[in-house]
């Protein structure tokens, strides 16, 4: 098999796995991949996984790639939180939650961290569209400040949780109060409980 037989059938996926390729031809020859590594065809995304160089610098490709390299999981904690604004900090690492173990990739895309919660608390996400049609799954504001303050329990006094920079306004105009109460008492957690009560004295919501 040439390079172009395989590009043509796997380029559209924009991530596949070895799993995919032997799906589709069972004698494919795991030497190619190697050889068209290093001559630049293919990026590795992670051990298992990749894609073509094309994909570098189209627009959501390493949030959308995030999602797939590490599943289950959804993009949240300091990255959904600047992407919403609530977080003055553009973000250097993708920040995700998933249900399985805590986790970190670094690829040409970007650096890739996974914190994990139990499987019950993978909630509150949703599919947001990018280009080609395709969707990323991407937590809520509410659920993102949740996981946060779940995630970090040093955020547990004032001094903390006002060098978290909160924008006020959009805590006090935009976040749905109701559903982050809702959200909240599905973790079941006093821990949790008491970093709520400082995030809302801190920033008088």
């Amino acid at each position: 098999m040439n390079f172009f037989e395989f590009k043509d059938k796997m380029f559209d996926l924009a991530c596949f796995n070895t799993y995919q390729v032997f799906a589709w031809q069972p004698d494919f020859d795991r030497n190619n991949i190697t050889r068209w590594l290093k001559k630049g065809y293919l990026v590795r995304l992670k051990q298992g996984y990749y894609t073509f160089p094309e994909y570098k610098g189209k627009p959501d490709y390493p949030l959308y790639f995030a999602n797939r390299i590490y599943r289950p999981s959804y993009i949240s904690l300091h990255t959904a939180l600047s992407f919403y604004g609530m977080i003055p900090e553009a973000v250097v690492q993708i920040t995700s939650v998933t249900s399985l173990k805590t986790t970190a990739f670094t690829n040409d895309f970007g650096e890739y961290s996974y914190h994990s919660l139990k499987k019950d608390l993978i909630f509150g996400y949703d599919l947001k569209p990018m280009k080609d049609n395709r969707t990323i799954q991407f937590a809520m504001p509410e659920k993102a400040l949740l996981d946060l303050l779940y995630l970090y329990p040093f955020y547990d006094n004032q001094q903390e949780m006002e060098e978290l920079r909160l924008d006020e306004y959009y805590l006090q105009n935009d976040l749905n109060t109701e559903l982050f109460m809702e959200f909240a008492e599905r973790f079941q957690s006093k821990a949790l409980d008491q970093r709520i009560k400082l995030l809302f004295k801190t920033y008088d919501l």
